[in-house]
């Protein structure tokens, strides 16, 4: 089982999308938060840490998150997948892009 964390600014487009999309894959759980304060579900160390791989929208999120949660990440792997915020919640677009990028890092991560 991999525990996949899927990050964006307010987690009410980007990251509830993929969650809703990875949480139908075989052998994968998934949550999903914001870096900002005001997000739907903001990030946490209890959400780090419960996560085998973070996913992050954007280069900007990753800065973010090393800025802020330094000593929760250390041995995370945290992944940039460029994907800016230009999508609706569940954008078909989206939906592929991410069905692109994400599951050979899921695969990759899950074999390790």
């Amino acid at each position: 089982m991999v525990r996949a964390l899927f990050v964006c600014s307010q987690n009410r487009l980007r990251s509830p999308t993929a969650e809703q999309v990875f949480s139908q894959y075989e052998g994968v759980e998934c949550e999903s938060a914001g870096v900002h304060e005001s997000a739907n579900v903001p990030l946490d160390p209890e959400l780090i840490a419960w996560a085998d791989i973070i996913f992050v929208m954007e280069k900007s999120h990753r800065n973010k998150i090393a800025k802020k949660f330094k000593r929760h990440l250390d041995g995370k792997r945290v992944v940039v997948l460029g994907i800016p915020d230009e999508y609706e919640y569940m954008d078909p677009f989206l939906i592929r892009l991410l069905e692109a990028k994400v599951p050979p890092l899921l695969r990759g991560h899950a074999s390790r």
